[in-house]
C-alpha cells in the first residue's frame, strides 16, 4: 500500500496553552538557536535578503513612502522562511543528526507536499494587503506628485496622515491576525503531518480561538520582535527570526497534542 492510498494522518488533539508558556518556548527557541546556529543563520540569510531586495528596489525607484506597507506587510512571509528551523526543532527534539543534506533534503521535498500551497495562500495575502494599503493610501493622501526628497515624517504625521496610519494599522493588524491564526500552528502541522493545508489551516485556527489569550499575547510578542529586528536594515532578524522559528515550533507541540 502506498503513502497516498494510507491516506491524511489524523489530526492531533487541541491542547492548552497559557501566556507563561510564551517564555518557556521563547527559551527553548534559543536553546535550538545555540545548539544548531548555522541553520538559523542561513535560513534568516534567506529573509533577510528578501527585505534588503524589497528596500533597494523602492529606494532604487525612488518611492520609499511605499516602504510603510512593505514593512508591515513583509514579516507575513516569515512563517514560511522558518520551516527549514522547524525541522532543525524537530529533530532536535527527536534526538535525530543534524545534518546539512538531511535538513535541507526535508525542505527541498516540502515541493511536493502541501506547504507550497500554504505559501501561496501567504502570498496572496500579502499581495492584497499591499493593494490595500496603495487604495487608503490614495483615499486620505489623495493623488500626489512625490520626489525623493519628500520629507517622509510630514508625509505621515501631517493633514490627513495620522488618520491614514491609525486605520492603515487596524486594517493591517486583521490582516496579520488572520494570517497568524491559520500560520501559527498550521504550517508546523503540514511538516509533521500528512494532511491537506485547508484541514490545516482550520485547525490551527480552532487551536488559536480555544486558546485566545496566551495567543494574542504571543502574537503580540512575535510582531514587537519582529519589529526590533527589522529597525537595522532588518540584521536584527538574524537574531530573531531563529528564536521566534524554533521557539514556533516549541508552541506548536504544546497547543497540538497527539
Amino acid at each position: 500500500m502506498t503513502e497516498m492510498d494510507m491516506g491524511p494522518d489524523p489530526l492531533p488533539d487541541i491542547g492548552t496553552v497559557v501566556v507563561s508558556d510564551i517564555a518557556d518556548v521563547l527559551r527553548l527557541g534559543l536553546r535550538d538557536f545555540l545548539r544548531a546556529p548555522l541553520f538559523g543563520l542561513f535560513f534568516s540569510a534567506v529573509y533577510v535578503a528578501g527585505g534588503l531586495l524589497l528596500w533597494q528596489v523602492y529606494g532604487v525607484a525612488g518611492q520609499q513612502w511605499w516602504l510603510a506597507p512593505v514593512a508591515v506587510g513583509f514579516p507575513l512571509f516569515a512563517p514560511f522562511a522558518a520551516v527549514g528551523l522547524y525541522e532543525v526543532s524537530r529533530r532536535i527534539e527527536a534526538g535525530e543528526p543534524l545534518r546539512w543534506g538531511s535538513v535541507l533534503g526535508v525542505v527541498f521535498a516540502q515541493k511536493d507536499r502541501q506547504i507550497p500551497a500554504m505559501a501561496a495562500v501567504i502570498i496572496v495575502i500579502f499581495l492584497f494587503w499591499v493593494f490595500v494599503a496603495h487604495a487608503l493610501f490614495a483615499l486620505f493622501m489623495g493623488l500626489r506628485a512625490f520626489t525623493t526628497g519628500t520629507d517622509m515624517v510630514s508625509l505621515f504625521f501631517e493633514g490627513n496622515g495620522p488618520l491614514m496610519l491609525l486605520v492603515g494599522g487596524a486594517v493591517g493588524a486583521g490582516f496579520a491576525g488572520a494570517l497568524f491564526a491559520i500560520t501559527v500552528a498550521g504550517l508546523p502541522l503540514l511538516l509533521d503531518k500528512e494532511i491537506d493545508f485547508v484541514t490545516a489551516m482550520i485547525h490551527s485556527t480552532h487551536a488559536v480561538l480555544a486558546n485566545k489569550t496566551a495567543m494574542i499575547v504571543w502574537g503580540a510578542v512575535i510582531t514587537g520582535l519582529m519589529v526590533l529586528g527589522m529597525a537595522p536594515l532588518f540584521l536584527g532578524l538574524f537574531l530573531v527570526l531563529p528564536i521566534l522559528g524554533h521557539a514556533t515550533w516549541h508552541m506548536y507541540r504544546r497547543i497540538m497534542t497527539d
